[in-house]
């Protein structure tokens, strides 16, 4: 199956293959819009926290964490790891827009664990580039944890690091286990 994004606008829209994950997608949207109602928020979470957490499937934060619309900022990447692109998003949802907490959530069976730098130079040959970026990959998920509640305490641009809490959720039962930052 296709998950092409290249659907047709407008009137052309409905003769459009209708079968890829991306046409899915539009579809329930156009649903979900038919009976939204602007719940009229400010972009500030309610509750004044960042949650920083890998871009797993498995992960939904939001009822994990008892959370509703409007309650934290979300920022999810490969891994959860605290990268500058990361600490850019905390910053602007610090001092932009009032986040004082940071929550970082790894978790077990994470795919980066399986993962080295090595990705980055197969990459290179298969494309003829190496990424920017690092691929942030690690065999120790506490270790990572902590690496990345030390990179969010001494950022700089940060300045609320106070309330910085580092946890392993575990996919199989769904808890947390929170990190011991040394």
């Amino acid at each position: 199956m296709s998950t092409s994004a290249s659907v047709p606008a407008g009137p052309q829209r409905a003769i459009a293959h209708r079968g890829t994950v991306t046409d899915r997608l539009v579809e329930a949207n156009e649903r979900y819009a038919a009976a939204f109602t602007d719940p009229g928020m400010d972009a500030r979470p309610v509750l004044h926290v960042a949650v920083v957490a890998c871009m797993d499937a498995r992960l939904d934060l939001h009822d994990a964490l008892g959370l509703e619309l409007g309650d934290c900022h979300t920022i999810r990447n490969a891994g959860g790891v605290v990268t500058d692109d990361v600490i850019r998003s905390l910053t602007i949802s610090q001092r932009a827009l009032g986040t004082r907490s940071v929550v970082l959530i790894h978790h077990t069976g994470c795919g980066l664990e399986s993962l080295t730098e090595d990705f980055r130079h197969e990459l290179e040959d298969e494309v003829g580039q190496r990424p920017p970026w690092a691929v942030e990959a690690f065999r120790d998920v506490e270790q990572d944890v902590r690496q990345s509640m030390q990179r969010v305490r001494t950022s700089p641009f940060l300045v609320h690091t106070d309330d910085v809490r580092g946890f392993v959720f575990d996919v199989k039962t769904g808890l947390l286990r929170e990190i011991d930052p040394t």
